[in-house]
């Protein structure tokens, strides 16, 4: 259900009038944090030379969520708001913006903005570069890029880092940022061959890119642990369902 226009074919690529950059996040009850987010996201779109749409998926919300969208959208256009009738997962959300968008790259950025928008810049970098995908990492560290989390987040990321890394995404050191960005024709073809609405969805698209032989660069961005994270200890258990899942579709697409 969508508060904006029917989206263009959102498995085609981008044509000519469709903006250059679409930003995608998924958002569920988030009515404390998603406000300052769209305030900082929006003005540094506006002061930006190229064009862009921002794409917001309200992932069945009890709270004001989509009334902050509404707002926003009310003043301007460009803010787009896409309506889930249900709680479905962030994996779906994510999916559901990236499907409905019409910008030539596309970024996904988690409600919380734990990485500043400016760091978009590095991403953009990357691409020009010749990347498909330019993913932030916080486990590639580079001069000046501070990243502020918790021990037992730290320690319960780098374990899953490295079991993600042995049964999925080799090479990748961080797949879990919520700040990445991707070729936008590239990113709706995998997004439409992905099936996890959780949270592991981003080890399954990381994986859809590598088997497509499309690069991925990781980039070390600027990240800071947000209160009210939606992710608890209950969650890994799922996680390593659907990292078992990516595991078994790889297998069985390498024996094709």
């Amino acid at each position: 259900m969508s508060d904006s226009a029917p989206p263009a074919n959102a498995h085609g690529p981008a044509s000519r009038g469709e903006p250059e950059l679409a930003v995608v996040i998924p958002a569920y009850n988030e009515e404390r944090r998603l406000g300052p987010t769209l305030d900082r996201i929006g003005r540094y779109l506006r002061a930006s030379p190229i064009s862009w749409e921002l794409v917001v998926v309200d992932d069945g919300s009890t709270d004001a969520t989509a009334a902050l969208v509404r707002a926003a959208r009310r003043a301007d256009h460009r803010v787009r708001l896409i309506r889930s009738g249900a709680n479905r997962g962030k994996g779906h959300a994510v999916r559901t913006g990236v499907l409905a968008s019409r910008g030539r790259q596309v970024l996904f950025s988690d409600a919380d903005l734990a990485t500043p928008i400016k760091e978009l810049e590095r991403l953009r970098a990357a691409l020009a570069a010749g990347a498909d995908a330019a993913i932030g990492s916080r486990a590639h560290r580079a001069a000046g890029v501070p990243v502020e989390r918790s021990v037992p987040r730290r320690v319960l990321g780098r374990a899953g880092n490295r079991l993600i890394r042995a049964l999925a995404t080799p090479g990748i050191a961080d797949t879990q940022c919520g700040f990445k960005l991707f070729d936008g024709a590239k990113a709706r073809r995998a997004f439409g061959l992905a099936t996890i609405d959780g949270w592991g969805f981003d080890i399954e698209i990381l994986s859809l890119f590598a088997r497509s032989g499309w690069t991925i660069e990781e980039v070390p961005v600027r990240w800071t642990h947000r209160p009210g994270s939606r992710l608890r200890p209950g969650a890994y258990p799922r996680v390593a369902a659907e990292l078992i899942r990516v595991r078994r579709t790889a297998r069985r697409g390498r024996g094709r």
